[in-house]
């Protein structure tokens, strides 16, 4: 590695990726520390799904969006708080990022037509085609190989390199890499037990499913610099993941008309709250749920990789009744019986529904129907860095850390202040992309502007 790097990018995940190809279009020499064996990160095990409010996508399936409808879908979701100017700018932003990544990187991702998820309005939500993070990651690997970036992986930075207050550069393996911007791609805090149980105490004690780089790292060193926290006890979690299988149970199976249920074979809560929002209400009823549906949806949800690899494992029960479907699972016979009567009532507008559920989509369930084991998890942390929306990390003093860059988990996100309830579908990622892909082309203006 240069030691005249323009920038340095510690992270190779989604942030990192678009970071470093930003700048180095923007005619930057740019290097990649990954401090695991493997880039990709969290963005990885994602389902690669990216909002884009206004793309010529949307248009040519005539769908109507725009950045001021996202921007009030978000603040429905998660209210203010502590990164709304990030809001309002990743929301303008989007729509191009995701015509950048099709149309300029070759990314194939196909605007998804088929459902919504939660925190949106319209069909916004773009997205590999085999709902699969780690194939919008391979894209990116591929256009940063293309462009000769180097990705220095298994070479974890010690500690920023700060000289005057100012951040120029990194310290590897005791050596000292030199830039003149570095961005930080390091992913949040949700692998660290103490940070977790500090900040995001309602989910500490749920299994981590996310990557195990999100060490917390940017947190601590942003503190010495004097940065700004944001938003720290916000997070994503996951309501229903299968099994013993480990793989995330698609959501789509709940949000086409499935419920999910306790060992009672009772529902106890509103799945429409979302796969983030309901995971801590599963982690109350007990270790484990599970999730009941039909063959119809099923069908539906067999489109997506990961959900037919799942189904291949052997995590999907099948039965011709409730009770029958009971006896299988080992859930309670008369519970699950009057749970999908009382529910199937409620799909048909014949009642309302116990917990005030409103979008039924496919249901009633009928026959067959179908059940899974699921668990819930915590996938990544939502606060972090403050953030302005040049992507420059700000100090608690006032002004921003001078040469400081950060995006995607290190930065704080678009979630809220606490919880899991402000998250939208995509919100990790959008933040990790339209700020990467900002931090490297403001940090080659700011380079070609002092020069």
């Amino acid at each position: 590695m240069s030691d005249t790097l323009d920038l340095l990018v510690i992270g190779a995940g989604a942030c990192g990726l678009a970071g470093a190809i930003s700048a180095h279009d923007a005619g930057g020499s740019v290097a990649i520390l990954e401090g695991r064996d493997r880039p990709g990160g969290n963005s990885a095990l994602s389902t690669g799904s990216i909002p884009g409010a206004g793309s010529r996508y949307q248009r040519a399936a005539g769908i109507e969006d725009s950045p001021e409808r996202m921007v009030t879908d978000l603040i429905r979701v998660a209210g203010h708080h502590d990164a709304d100017d990030l809001t309002q700018m990743i929301a303008a932003e989007c729509g191009p990022l995701c015509e950048w990544l099709i149309d300029d990187l070759g990314a194939r991702m196909e605007l998804i037509t088929a459902y919504r998820h939660i925190g949106h309005s319209v069909e916004r939500l773009h997205a590999p085609r085999s709902r699969r993070g780690q194939d919008l990651v391979d894209d990116l690997l591929r256009c940063v190989a293309d462009r000769d970036i180097p990705i220095a992986v298994g070479n974890l930075a010690e500690s920023l390199l700060v000289e005057d207050g100012k951040v120029v550069g990194a310290v590897v393996g005791g050596e000292s890499i030199r830039a003149q911007k570095v961005l930080l791609a390091t992913n949040g805090f949700a692998a660290d037990p103490a940070l977790v149980a500090e900040h995001c105490s309602e989910i500490a004690a749920a299994e981590y499913f996310g990557a195990p780089g999100s060490t917390g790292d940017a947190v601590r060193w942003g503190k010495e610099l004097g940065a700004c926290l944001g938003n720290m006890g916000a997070y994503q979690g996951y309501a229903a993941v299968a099994y013993p299988q480990g793989q995330l149970l698609s959501w789509t199976t709940l949000e086409k008309g499935g419920v999910l249920v306790s060992e009672t074979g009772r529902r106890f809560g509103n799945e429409d709250l979302g796969y983030s929002g309901f995971a801590a209400h599963v982690m109350k009823q007990g270790s484990f749920a599970w999730a009941i549906y039909d063959a119809r949806i099923h069908e539906v949800a067999l489109a997506e990789e990961e959900y037919a690899e799942m189904s291949a494992m052997g995590a999907v029960t099948w039965a011709d009744t409730p009770g029958a479907l009971a006896e299988k699972v080992g859930l309670d016979l008369a519970g699950l019986e009057q749970t999908i009567l009382d529910y199937n009532a409620a799909a048909r507008a014949q009642s309302c529904d116990a917990f005030g559920r409103k979008a039924f989509a496919m249901a009633p369930l009928q026959a067959p129907f179908a059940a899974v084991k699921v668990k819930p998890g915590l996938f990544h942390t939502q606060g972090g860095l403050l953030v302005d929306v040049k992507a420059r990390v700000r100090k608690a003093s006032g002004g921003v850390v001078a040469n400081l860059f950060a995006g995607g988990g290190a930065a704080a996100g678009i979630s809220g202040q606490d919880g899991a309830l402000g998250y939208a579908s995509g919100n990790g990622l959008i933040s990790a992309l339209v700020l990467g892909r900002r931090a490297g082309i403001v940090a080659m203006d700011e380079i070609k502007a002092s020069a």
